[in-house]
């Protein structure tokens, strides 16, 4: 049975993303820190094409990411996709390149319309403007039996998690703190989770949660 799952990189002190998010600085000052434990992975070197890295607990999590073996489709907000507001800059077609990493529809909240995006690898950006309930159905059809995974950002997460769509929650806990920035959990209240996988390593311990809503 497919589910509705989220991965995040959090900082200890509740922060997903830096202060001062920008085109050049997209996850905010200090944000980068929060997902250098991947970057420094030998399953994430691979994905480059490119020898080195680190073997061990990281980069099994990284390759079980990178695989997408049981995700259909992706669900983000527009600034995820797109440092700007306002009226689409047609040119822009995301931060990753023509090969974006999602390989599967791909679903972009947003309030202004914008004709679908179909890139290399699979992966085709749809953009959605009537709420987050109208994404994730249109996920769920594109899913088919797959699951759905909410990639991000902050603001996206707690709006479905608000809603009770979250089944699982991975929450990948970095040992530093941010100060400042896109708190995950920032005015979502009655979460019950149950915790049902935790893997740690010296630089990030990642935890898999099953989510309830009282």
């Amino acid at each position: 049975m497919s589910k509705v799952t989220c991965h995040q990189s959090i900082s200890l002190d509740g922060f997903t993303a830096g202060p001062n998010q920008s085109l050049q600085n997209p996850i905010g000052e200090g944000g980068m820190r929060l997902h250098q434990w991947m970057f420094d992975t030998a399953a994430f070197m691979r994905m480059q094409g490119q020898p080195g890295g680190s073997e061990g607990a990281d980069s099994d999590i990284v390759e079980e990411l990178g695989s997408n073996r049981n995700v259909g489709a992706y669900i983000m907000g527009r600034n995820m996709f797109d440092a700007g507001r306002g009226a689409w800059d047609e040119s822009w077609k995301g931060w990753w390149g023509e090969d974006p990493p999602y390989h599967a529809p791909t679903f972009v909240l947003t309030h202004h319309p914008r004709a679908p995006i179909p890139m290399q690898g699979g992966t085709t950006f749809y953009f959605v403007t009537d709420g987050i309930e109208s994404a994730l159905r249109q996920a769920k059809e594109a899913a088919g039996d797959k699951d759905i995974q909410i990639a991000g950002g902050a603001d996206t997460v707690r709006q479905y998690l608000r809603a009770g769509h979250v089944d699982e929650l991975n929450l990948h806990l970095v040992p530093l703190t941010l100060g400042s920035g896109e708190r995950l959990f920032q005015d979502v209240a009655g979460l019950e989770l149950t915790i049902t996988r935790v893997i740690d390593s010296p630089t990030v311990t990642h935890l898999t949660y099953r989510v309830g809503l009282r």
